[in-house]
């Protein structure tokens, strides 16, 4: 039998093992054949593994995904819908119970910095951690990217954590749900984007939700400080920078979420040490913290892994659903989140921030809409005056009969 004849003989086999395992659902199939060439023996070893088997992640089909372990793909959409929801809610509402609880601590409030630093070493040990459990290792984005991505990631959550020193939890809240005006703004002066009427429509509720928000907030809150919108503003701007980074990079290198945690956030982590360590702000950090261990180290290393949790299930809720479902979930996670603040921790109250805050999720709710007009179709005023004259005329008839 020539060459030829036994490369094909080798491919129906494998197509043949390739059947029985998707069909009888076995661990590994495994062939190993000879081939004589110039008095030469060369083996050829062929492995398929099954569904059951871990993969890499970056040759999983979409209909594979697993979440701390546990493989969704087993259970039906709405079970998988509602397993997802239930772990945004619920690691999320812990994320924030816990970050406000440890603001809340006597004297911690000038330490965000640290408690970012803290952060970062707890999700690079996370992330590590992770990417132990899959078979691809390799790092596939090149060491700059990495370096852009984590400076933009120190910015976000850096900031974000000091600015709750100067601000009430739920006003950090509401700016972080009106990314889309920094977004805009960078298109409009950057990229020279041009947007449509719910895109603009969307900004303007959200602008004027978050200055209603801000002026009750600067009227009743006694530890209102300016320097705190400034702060969240500016982490405002790195987030909406390093979502379109990380989405690029992701997509053209094909790489993993475990490997985004561990490089971002290790080369973050040095960045930070770097800086507390030249602004003499490390010391005096450690001091505190090591006279309250169980308030800080302990408060920080549960919110660090709520937050890993967290964005673990968001992830999969946008692999499996979409972004507009994602979205919908998260923001009603985040109006949860402001209740729940009032509720556990005392702080003046206004309706205003009702009526701010709704202006707040118009603005999100039309955001979204501009983003999948051909999935949602609102009725026109036209279908509205149809349907309200059939109705009439059903109850007229209704009546006579």
């Amino acid at each position: 039998m020539d060459l030829t004849q036994q490369a094909k003989d080798i491919q129906n086999i494998t197509v043949q093992e390739t059947n029985k395992n998707n069909s009888e659902s076995i661990e590994c199939s495994k062939i190993t054949m000879d081939l004589k060439f110039n008095n030469s023996r060369k083996y050829i070893s062929i492995t398929v593994p099954s569904k059951t088997q871990t993969m890499s992640p970056h040759i999983k089909s979409v209909d594979y995904v697993v979440v701390l372990g546990m493989n969704l793909s087993k259970f039906n959409k709405l079970t998988q819908f509602f397993i997802c929801v239930a772990g945004v809610f619920v690691f999320y509402l812990i994320y924030g119970y816990l970050q406000e609880l440890i603001f809340s601590v006597e004297g911690f409030k000038s330490y965000g910095w640290y408690l970012t630093l803290v952060q970062f070493a707890f999700y690079s040990i996370f992330g590590l951690i992770e990417l132990q459990l899959i078979q691809d290792k390799r790092r596939r984005i090149p060491g700059k990217t990495y370096m852009i991505i984590a400076f933009l990631t120190v910015g976000t959550m850096g900031l974000s954590n000091t600015s709750l020193g100067y601000l009430n939890y739920p006003t950090q809240v509401i700016f972080k749900c009106c990314k889309l005006i920094p977004v805009m703004l960078g298109g409009v002066f950057i990229q020279g984007k041009r947007y449509n009427v719910a895109d603009v429509s969307a900004a303007i509720c959200m602008s004027l939700g978050l200055i209603w928000f801000t002026l009750a907030d600067s009227t009743i809150a006694p530890n209102f400080n300016l320097t705190g919108v400034v702060l969240i503003s500016l982490a405002l701007c790195a987030d909406a920078v390093i979502g379109n980074v990380q989405e690029k990079a992701m997509k053209l290198h094909n790489a993993s979420n475990s490997e985004m945690v561990l490089y971002s956030y290790s080369i973050g982590f040095v960045y930070i040490l770097l800086g507390l360590t030249c602004t003499s702000g490390l010391g005096p950090a450690v001091t505190f913290c090591a006279k309250n261990p169980v308030r800080t180290y302990g408060y920080a290393f549960l919110f660090s892994l709520t937050g890993y949790f967290g964005i673990s299930f968001v992830l999969a809720l946008i692999k499996i659903f979409g972004a507009l479902i994602a979205v919908t979930v998260t923001t009603g996670r985040k109006a949860m989140t402001i209740v729940l603040s009032f509720i556990f921790f005392a702080k003046p109250f206004t309706f205003q921030y009702v009526w701010s805050g709704l202006l707040v999720v118009l603005g999100i709710f039309l955001n979204v809409y501009s983003k999948n007009m051909d999935k949602i179709r609102l009725p026109s005023l036209y279908d509205l005056i149809n349907k309200s004259v059939e109705a009439r005329k059903s109850r007229t008839l209704a009546q006579t009969v």
